[in-house]
Order: structure tokens, then C-alpha cells, then sequence
């Protein structure tokens, strides 16, 4: 299986916070879940706490290498820059990593490497892999407590992708 490629000052356990989240489900290919994360239109109906996302180039709603974009997680305004993107070819799994944070006070409260793996496994299987590593104040909150709303809440939006690929296979959407 693989693995998320950490830029240095993200590796887990070098920050101030790290979550992991994961889900292998039948009967789909990562070809079929990525759709559901690589175009931001889908984001609010499978993860309803993500709103209001915006390309800051205007371009549309498809995420690619470079892209600046921004969105509402809850209350909090994300900016974003996308700094890896492969698309899951034949023998090649989707990777997605994007460098975020949020602003407040005249600086950065929260930075974070976000990388997501979507890949198709033997058997008719994908596996869908998010694990995230933040830093700063609110990332130091955010790791002490329990239980952690960040692991639940990220579990539940890799859990949605796969349900949202099953139900569009079912005639869903």
C-alpha cells in the first residue's frame, strides 16, 4: 500500500499535531471515489461542514497542482495551495496534498499539510487514506482533546467519499 510523502516540516510527530484517518470499502475503484475530492462542487454534499469554496484564479471547481483556493470548515476560513496532485491511473494510486492555514490576529494561527491517497487495492477494493499535520496555537488545542472532534470529523469525510462514489453508482447522483 502507500504511503503520504511528508515535506520535512510536516513529518508526523515533529508537529504539534497529527491525525490519521482510513477506509478500505468493496465493490469501487479509486478511479470511482476520485471525482468526489478532486472536484470541490462535490464538497458540500459529501462533507457538509465544507463551504463557500472558492479558486482565487476564478478557474472553476477542479483542484490541480498550484491551485490557490480557500473554503469555510464550519466558521473557520481556510486558505489553501495545492502542492501535489496525481490523478490514480492504472497501477498508480491518487495523490492529493495540500498546504493550508488559518489567519486571525494579523498572522498565522494554524498551518497544516492535508494529504489524501486514494487507491485501488486486489479485489475490487479502494482504500482511502487522509492524515493531516498541523502546527500552532490552535493545533496545540486541538491535540489536547478528548475525545479529539478533528478525528471524528475527518473520519467522517473519508467515509462520505466512498459512499458518495456507491450511491452515484446506484443512480444516487
Amino acid at each position: 500500500m502507500s504511503e503520504i510523502i511528508w515535506p520535512e516540516d510536516y513529518l508526523p510527530g515533529t508537529t504539534d499535531f497529527y491525525v490519521s484517518n482510513e477506509t478500505i470499502v468493496a465493490g469501487l475503484s479509486a478511479g470511482d471515489v476520485w471525482p468526489f475530492l478532486s472536484d470541490t462542487r462535490h464538497w458540500p454534499n459529501v462533507h457538509t461542514p465544507l463551504a463557500q469554496i472558492r479558486f482565487h484564479d476564478d478557474s472553476g471547481s477542479s483542484l490541480r497542482f498550484a491551485a490557490r483556493f480557500q473554503f469555510l470548515y464550519g466558521d473557520t476560513l481556510v486558505q489553501a495551495e495545492v502542492n501535489e496532485y496525481v490523478a490514480p491511473d492504472a497501477g498508480h494510486s491518487g495523490r492529493l496534498a495540500w498546504h493550508g492555514w488559518v489567519e486571525a490576529d494579523g498572522g498565522k494561527v494554524l498551518e497544516a499539510h492535508c494529504a489524501w491517497l486514494i487507491e485501488s487495492l486486489s479485489g475490487g477494493r479502494v482504500r482511502v487514506v487522509w492524515q493531516e499535520s498541523l502546527t500552532g496555537p490552535v493545533a496545540k488545542e486541538l491535540a489536547a482533546q478528548r475525545p479529539n472532534p478533528a478525528v471524528a470529523a475527518h473520519q467522517d469525510w473519508v467515509d462520505a467519499l466512498p459512499a458518495a462514489a456507491l450511491a452515484k453508482r446506484a443512480g444516487g447522483h
